[in-house]
């Protein structure tokens, strides 16, 4: 999204799970796959979200309620707490909602779990040009 736009050079992106169960591994073949279909590339190796990733990044994107509390108990700096969301929260009519795990849903459910994020990928990009407009 950022890369077609034109904006790559002026983000850092990464994408880490709150423990380290599948720390090292490629992602999910399915995950992937469904990315492929729409011409994205998913690579890279799973790491486990560390304490000083606040410190890295302006925004962390919790994909549930669940991380999103795992990742909060991790500070006590409100500063870095606020920069905490759920993904959804960037979405139309999902602020508060979280993201379904497609390891449940068959097939399709990752093909939804991918619109979803593209939504709410594309809501928080939006949000983050508008707040930096005219810079």
């Amino acid at each position: 999204m950022v890369t077609t736009q034109g904006l790559a050079a002026d983000f850092e992106l990464d994408s880490a799970g709150t423990s380290a169960y599948h720390a090292g591994q490629s992602p999910d073949k399915r995950s992937t796959q469904t990315a492929r279909r729409r011409s994205i590339d998913l690579n890279g190796a799973s790491r486990q979200f560390v304490a000083a990733d606040f410190g890295r990044f302006d925004y962390v994107i919790a994909m549930d309620r669940s991380n999103f509390e795992d990742l909060r108990r991790l500070t006590s700096d409100a500063d870095q707490q606020r920069k905490l969301t759920l993904m959804r929260d960037w979405e139309p009519d999902g602020h508060g909602k979280d993201v379904p795990d497609p390891y449940y849903g068959g097939p399709r459910g990752f093909d939804e779990v991918l619109d979803i994020c593209i939504r709410s990928c594309e809501g928080l990009l939006e949000h983050i040009l508008k707040i930096h407009e005219g810079e």
